[in-house]
């Protein structure tokens, strides 16, 4: 007979105890999981603005990062509730399994000192419906498509859920140990969920943070009047989520009362008097008391106290009450005592929150399926993270706990292991013109799968083996082979060298030229060269038009890859099951450069988006159809978001203009990017290294690097 979950549930917490001692334990190795920076965000959504690059902010950034040395990357210098230096910190937005993001926050780097006990807040708001669909709806001009999640996301959800709730639990359970890990000493976390698994993690967070360090069960009444108890059906609608606040150490948690407004029925029936000598509106309160304490039984105004009652009050402040104005007296002459609504903070909140139902404000709304309003994250973030508090949210989705801590003053670090999720709240924290920020990823992701896979103690060249078996490329001879990541198809009289490259780089120039080097001379020459990558430089598509050889195909080898094999449990098992795809790639026309009277104007125009693997796109036949439809008449509408550095350095892109699908501020067509971008700027001198990035709306990246001559 199996174990009930209630039995499972030491195992589980066991279990996810090992596995997160386990990444502690890592987090002083040579191979500790490390973040990579995508790109430098200095948000500027409002092109037409003349000035918008020389504004005060913008001004500042660009000269730091103009001057870029460890400070910059640092983001503690002290995380105390003085306020910090930008060089001593930035906020971020993380890409991948946050699983992998904490350990990187954790293991800290040179540049990046670990922030263990130094995050202030933790709002995590993790999926807990295993029959949700997460489909993602594509609106293209004339054309709406419908997405499945990309398989990454699949393979971890369906992990998620494998086993049913015990899965789940076994998921969130090393997790949160880790976020323990990062709350300082004073710091709390709220967990979002609802009646599908609240209570079995509520369980499992009394044994990670202590039972003592439990504080509250809020409830918060996500609906109004719609529930999902149709006419008929056999239980009380559904209308709240729970939330479960824990402290790190109760007796020193960070706490601030946050006073609500008093709704305007209770202000007509409790402050309904208006004070003749001042105009304040004000009710009265009782000035008895059960039990008295000196002499509090005197007579005012000729009255006693109410029967077996007191005074609450000493006859010098009664006099103090009545100089003031503070003192009213019924018809019968009985004295009460004036509370000026002026004078009144609001009420306490209580664990019941039923003010801000779900996202009603349309300014908000982002068409994102588990959004949150900001009122809601308003209250918590106020409640309990000190000002320049540092706020982290571990499933971030449509970015409202960033969104909200930017514009309260806090300091942020949010996560998402979905692309789109990660568009959104990049475009959304643009839209609100946030402090520049880090877009960073996961470095070495498919090298930490692989351990999950291949398990902690695999070779790259292990790796690279099974790639090739995959692909249908035996492997070269040792001898000709000691990294054993090339392999060959003979095909009659062609012979075609196959290179794995390697899952802890980037596959870019150096990668391809060494490839086409072993094709021309290793063991005689070879007809062609496949060269199969996992990361690829951004450039890569110039690259290859660069290097102009027929001779040569770069494949990417499926991101999916690790987390099939772990579920199959041998590359035998997958074999010709397994799809190599082309990459995608840009092109911008001749980028213009002319003085002007307050500086320089660089104009950048994009030419085209090839978008070369439209079947690694999860799409169904009918969708699919319709994107090659698109691709045809109108390429560049694939393009969700695109950034300028006019300065690239060759290592971190720094967007300092952005233009994205919804951004009207630039044109009126919320499902067009603008195609043409005018930089002004000051006066450089010599070339510049102009980079442009695009990101389209699957997800895909691509980048395109200009070198323009002053004129």
């Amino acid at each position: 007979m199996s174990k009930s979950l209630l039995e499972q549930l030491p195992e589980i917490v066991a279990k996810g105890r090992q596995e997160a001692e386990r990444i502690l334990e890592s987090l002083e190795s040579r191979h500790r999981v490390a973040l990579q920076t995508r790109e430098w965000v200095l948000p500027a959504k409002d092109s037409a603005s003349n000035d918008w690059i020389n504004t005060n902010q913008r001004q500042d950034a660009v000269a730091g990062l103009n001057n870029v040395t460890s400070e910059v990357f640092s983001p503690v210098q002290s995380l105390s509730d003085e306020p910090v230096s930008a060089a001593a910190w930035t906020n971020r937005l993380i890409y991948g399994d946050n699983l992998l993001a904490m350990a990187a926050l954790l293991a800290g780097d040179e540049q990046t000192p670990s922030l263990r006990g130094k995050v202030n807040l933790i709002y995590i708001d993790p999926p807990f419906d295993s029959k949700a669909d997460y489909r993602t709806k594509v609106v293209l001009p004339g054309v709406e498509l419908e997405q499945k999640p990309t398989v990454i996301e699949q393979f971890a959800y369906s992990d998620t859920w494998s086993d049913g709730t015990a899965s789940y639990l076994a998921m969130i359970t090393p997790r949160l140990i880790l976020m323990r890990e990062l709350l300082s000493d004073s710091g709390s976390i709220y967990v979002h969920l609802d009646w599908h698994v609240g209570h079995y993690v509520k369980i499992v967070l009394d044994e990670i943070f202590g039972r003592d360090n439990f504080i509250n069960e809020i409830v918060w009444k996500r609906s109004t009047a719609k529930n999902d108890a149709k006419q008929g059906a056999k239980f009380f609608g559904r209308i709240h989520d729970t939330l479960h606040l824990y402290s790190k150490h109760k007796e020193s948690f960070y706490f601030q009362t946050v006073y609500q407004n008093y709704s305007e029925e209770y202000l007509a029936t409790a402050y309904n008097k208006i004070d003749s000598k001042n105009g304040k509106r004000y009710k009265t309160t009782d000035l008895s008391a059960a039990k008295g304490g000196g002499d509090t039984s005197y007579l005012w105004n000729g009255f006693p106290p109410p029967s077996g009652r007191y005074w609450a009050f000493s006859i010098a402040n009664m006099e103090k009450f009545e100089a003031e104005n503070k003192l009213y007296y019924s018809e019968s002459g009985r004295p009460y005592l004036k509370q000026y609504l002026d004078e009144m903070p609001g009420l306490s909140p209580v664990d019941l929150w039923d003010e801000f139902p779900g996202v009603t404000i349309k300014s908000e709304r982002l068409d994102y399926a588990t959004q949150k309003p900001e009122k809601l994250l308003e209250r918590i973030i106020q409640a309990s993270c000190p000002n320049n508090g540092l706020v982290a949210d571990f499933n971030g989705g449509s970015g409202t706990t960033a969104a909200v801590a930017e514009k309260l003053g806090r300091r942020w670090i949010t996560t998402d292991l979905g692309k789109p999720a990660c568009m959104i709240m990049r475009k959304r924290l643009i839209d609100q013109n946030a402090k520049p920020f880090l877009y960073q990823a996961i470095g070495d992701y498919q090298v930490e799968a692989a351990k999950a896979s291949l398990g902690k103690n695999f070779r790259i060249g292990d790796l690279s083996q099974i790639v090739l078996s995959l692909y249908g490329a035996p492997p070269l001879s040792p001898e000709d082979n000691p990294n054993r990541n090339l392999g060959k198809i003979i095909a009659g009289a062609n012979k075609t060298l196959v290179l794995a490259d390697s899952p802890n780089k980037l596959t870019g120039a150096a990668t391809l030229k060494k490839a086409i080097a072993q094709r021309d001379s290793l063991m005689g020459g070879w007809d062609k060269v496949v060269v199969l990558g996992w990361n690829f430089e951004p450039s890569i598509g110039e690259t290859i038009s660069a290097l102009n050889d027929s001779r040569l195909e770069v494949l990417v080898i499926p991101p999916d890859l690790l987390d099939r094999l772990k579920k199959k449990g041998s590359a035998e098992k997958l074999r010709g099951q397994v799809r190599f795809a082309s990459l995608q790639y840009l092109t911008i026309k001749p980028v213009e450069r002319i003085m002007t009277q307050e500086g320089e104007q660089l104009t950048i125009t994009l030419d085209n988006y090839i978008l070369l693997s439209p079947e690694a796109i999860n799409l169904d036949d009918t969708n699919r159809i319709k994107l090659h439809a698109v691709m045809n008449k109108e390429p560049l509408a694939l393009i969700e978001y695109w950034a300028v550095d006019p300065d690239y350095d060759g290592q971190v892109f720094r967007s300092v203009w952005q233009d994205y699908r919804g951004n009207t501020d630039n044109d009126s067509d919320p499902l067009r990017v603008i195609t043409k971008a005018s930089l002004n700027l000051p006066v450089k001198a010599g070339s510049r290294r102009v980079c442009v990035r695009v990101v389209d709306v699957f997800g895909f990246e691509a980048e395109v690097i200009a070198n323009v001559e002053a004129i």
